[in-house]
């Protein structure tokens, strides 16, 4: 009898280790996979969101907004144009290299190369070398974001993209369409390693061994993400047990996903802007500010945020959401219909006119039926909007190449501050310093550009903060784009999930961290 209760508690011992031993797999649902494996040949949310899993930053946002280290351990000021950053010592890249400053200089000038980033770093001088564990960083002007910008430089491995691949191109070359060695290739200090890709079908990341962060409660040993575009889809995919996490949830779906009793659903306040941009050089009429007026006020924004989005959004007619530096009270959503097609009349075009337009079907929340809903809207002054919508996926190269008339475009700050919406969405298109980079309307102002820049280097807060206010009134004066509203995140996650702490309103899930109990 003894010896019977021994051998079944040897094997219940057995069992228990096992069960601790296996590995913990979560199936991860989004409505997209990541481009590429470059992570700086697209700036967009889904490419910086998966730079936090393959890649990691200097320094990263906290859920509170504060700045906390990642791979710089401290920073200090040495002079006004330059901030001294002290390296974490003892981490590894993927490819077994080891990280040092030279890495961070060789990220810094990449990034200054790429199209999609060098607006975003134009400010930046480069990086220079103090030795292996400390670097400066140093800036053309005073600025005053420069550690917030911090957050988007996530080290790549020099050794790792230095030389030539098989054809003889550059291996860190950022190439937007065609075959690179980055776009298939990685090596990251970031707590995954992608294992496996097949885009648009599949992408296996499994945890890296030697991963520096030993302090992280992160216990998910392999993520499968899967791409599906489908809402419904997606959410029928969670709710059957076939995958473990998703997002975006579609608000039509909150309250069945709050119903079930296997699984949690989680929001989070975001500061994405969902807007459309009017391009002046392809349609004349989009020059005549009475038109552009005359848009705005035909978009019912607050009836979008009502009946599709079923209140998870804010009616936006600004850029800057509340909280920001530039948010400006006087600038309130605008619906009228009658004055819609009064301002029509007065510009001489009340017979309205045929256009085009385009917008994805998969990257913001119902970004297909708030389209089709602003050709209606824009049908009552008159004005035929021909409406083609496609995957994100083949979106941006369509975007880029400024293909319609309309454009639709969200955009979260990349700095978390409102100078940056104005930088890429506003300021007059400069191919030379990328400002002005989704600028598809073509819209520009002088006035606007010269704010934009002068906030910049602005280090009195409340004098940078009229600055960027007076930059939304003129926006908003002039007509210069058509806000809808600011979006929520919203995820769904099996029972056992933690989602909470890992969750932001960058919308960048640090899945490094997620616990599955």
């Amino acid at each position: 009898m003894k010896k019977g209760f021994v051998i079944i508690l040897t094997l219940a011992i057995i069992i228990g280790l096992g069960s601790v031993a296996a590995a913990t797999t979560m199936r991860l649902g989004l409505d997209a996979d990541p481009v590429t494996l470059d992570p700086h040949m697209q700036l967009s949310g889904g490419m910086l969101a998966y730079s936090h899993w393959v890649f990691d930053p200097l320094v990263r946002y906290a859920q509170d907004m504060s700045i906390e280290p990642r791979l710089a351990t401290r920073w200090e000021r040495v002079d006004d144009l330059t901030m001294r950053f002290f390296l974490r010592r003892g981490v590894k890249f993927h490819s077994g290299n080891p990280f040092t400053a030279k890495d961070v200089a060789f990220t810094l000038q990449r990034l200054k190369k790429s199209i999609d980033f060098k607006g975003l770093f134009e400010p930046f001088e480069g990086a220079s070398v103090v030795d292996d564990y400390t670097v400066d960083i140093k800036t053309k002007k005073p600025y005053a974001l420069l550690l917030r910008m911090c957050t988007y430089i996530f080290p790549m491995d020099s050794n790792y993209y230095s030389g030539t691949d098989e054809s003889g191109q550059p291996k860190d070359a950022i190439v937007k369409i065609g075959p690179s060695f980055a776009l298939t290739h990685e090596s990251g200090t970031g707590p995954y390693v992608v294992t496996h890709r097949e885009h648009g079908v599949k992408m296996v990341m499994d945890r890296f061994a030697e991963y520096w962060d030993t302090g992280s409660p992160g216990n998910v040993d392999q993520i499968v993400l899967t791409p599906i575009k489908e809402d419904a889809t997606r959410v029928a995919a969670l709710l059957s047990g076939d995958v473990d996490f998703i997002t975006p949830v579609p608000p039509q779906d909150f309250k069945r996903l709050e119903k079930d009793p296997n699984v949690n659903l989680f929001t989070y306040p975001g500061g994405r802007i969902i807007t459309i941009q009017l391009n002046q050089k392809r349609r004349p009429e989009f020059r005549v500010k009475k038109v552009r007026q005359a848009i705005v006020h035909a978009i019912n924004n607050e009836g979008i945020v009502k009946k599709i989005m079923k209140g998870t959004a804010t009616a936006a007619g600004q850029q800057s959401p509340q909280g920001y530096a530039g948010h400006n009270p006087n600038c309130v959503p605008r619906y009228n219909l009658k004055k819609a097609r009064a301002l029509m009349k007065e510009a001489g075009f009340a017979n309205g006119f045929e256009c085009t337009m385009i917008a994805p079907n998969n990257r913001y929340v119902n970004d297909e039926k708030i389209a089709e809903a602003m050709v209606g809207m824009l049908a009552k002054i008159n004005i035929k909007v021909n409406l083609k919508t496609m995957p994100k996926a083949q979106y941006w190269d369509e975007f880029d190449a400024q293909v319609a008339d309309i454009q639709m475009i969200g955009w979260h700050s990349d700095t978390e501050d409102s100078g940056n919406f104005s930088e890429f969405l506003m300021m007059c298109p400069n191919k030379e310093t990328g400002y002005g980079q989704y600028n598809s309307g073509n819209y520009c102002n002088a006035e606007v550009d010269r704010l934009t820049l002068a906030a910049q280097t602005e280090t009195d807060l409340n004098k940078r903060a009229e600055m960027l206010q007076q930059i939304e009134q003129i926006l908003y004066d002039d007509a210069a784009f058509v806000p809808f509203h600011w979006q929520n995140h919203s995820y769904g996650a099996k029972k056992g999930i933690l989602a909470a702490p890992i969750i932001n309103t960058m919308n960048f899930p640090y899945f490094g961290d997620l616990v599955i109990n």
